[in-house]
């Protein structure tokens, strides 16, 4: 069958590989967001996605808005039977989600209709989950809300983050997908209607979601680690008078506290600092100064002793 890809970010990568072996499609072409500026020096940027499908000489469209005629002009021109659609970035219109006979299957990092939205791993770990999973379904105009094909569970173990639960489900979906296109293109796969009880939505994440709230309950701060990292990173500020100190935390872990104000330092040693929380502290085993490198808190003592009784900013 004639495939179009679409999607941007790393998490459809695996994906889009699984699609090139599979010996049911023949990807007939990618779809994926504009090169954008990044860096340091701002230099327009491919999407992970274009870089791959690039490396496989496939034609690739990059429209700005992909509800634009001109767009959907040049996706119908390739003639699909089937849109496979994995973290993309932009809403499709009616006409686009009609346009192939096999219609388009969408690859959600979530077992919905839990963590409906933008950011479902980061949602996860936030939550406390201890499972997710992928779900493959069948868009149509809401917001994740199309009927499920095939759903894979998996465990969230207690030292994943936002980084390492993505490489999980990005296996996890490109293994459903192969599935799911099997089971289309003999027809037996059917749509089942996502079930009205227990849906949630994850809301979109931003560089502020990453700073620290000192006065939030040391289980909640450490699932805010685990969601924002490695982005927007879980970040305090030094206390110092001549300016902001970014401080990124990389890695801690719940200790005792004391009745104190929360953010406040209470132990600064070779086996951590330890801030007051909303309950009880949090103790920092791994971060790192904005413009330094990454130090254990040994190594970052050396360099920045710290004194009991500091008080760590949440805010700039």
């Amino acid at each position: 069958m004639r495939t179009v890809f679409i999607g941007t970010a790393e998490f459809g990568i695996p994906c889009l590989e699984a699609l090139l072996g599979a010996s049911e499609c023949q990807v007939a072409g990618v779809v994926t967001q504009p090169d954008r500026p990044a860096g340091r020096r701002h230099e327009l940027t491919p999407s992970p996605i274009k870089t791959l499908a690039m490396k496989h000489h496939l034609p690739v469209f990059q429209p700005e808005k992909i509800r634009a005629p001109n767009a959907l002009v040049e996706i119908r021109g390739l003639a699909p039977d089937l849109i496979v659609v994995v973290a993309y970035g932009q809403i499709l219109p009616k006409d686009l989600l009609v346009m192939p006979r096999l219609g388009c299957v969408n690859v959600h990092a979530s077992l919905l209709p839990r963590w409906r939205g933008a950011s479902p791993i980061q949602a996860a770990l936030l939550a406390g989950d201890t499972e997710s999973g992928v779900t493959t379904m069948l868009m149509d105009e809401g917001l994740d809300t199309g009927p499920m094909l095939l759903q894979e569970r998996a465990r969230i173990e207690h030292n994943d983050n936002a980084a390492t639960l993505h490489d999980k489900l990005a296996a996890v979906g490109a293994e459903l997908l192969l599935k799911t296109v099997a089971g289309l293109a003999d027809g037996t796969l059917k749509p089942t209607p996502q079930p009205a009880a227990g849906v949630t939505y994850a809301s979109k994440i931003s560089k502020e979601d990453g700073l620290v709230d000192w006065s939030l309950p040391a289980a909640q701060l450490l699932n805010r680690l685990r969601a924002f990292t490695p982005w927007p990173g879980f970040y305090t500020f030094l206390p110092d008078p001549h300016g902001r100190r970014l401080l990124k935390i990389w890695a801690a872990e719940r200790g005792g506290g004391e009745a104190t104000t929360p953010g406040t330092i209470v132990r600064a040693d070779k086996d951590g600092i330890a801030v007051v929380t909303g309950d009880g502290a949090l103790v920092i085993r791994e971060l790192q100064l904005e413009g330094s490198r990454r130090l254990t808190a040994a190594d970052f003592l050396r360099g920045h002793p710290l004194n009991t009784g500091l008080l760590f900013r949440s805010s700039a």
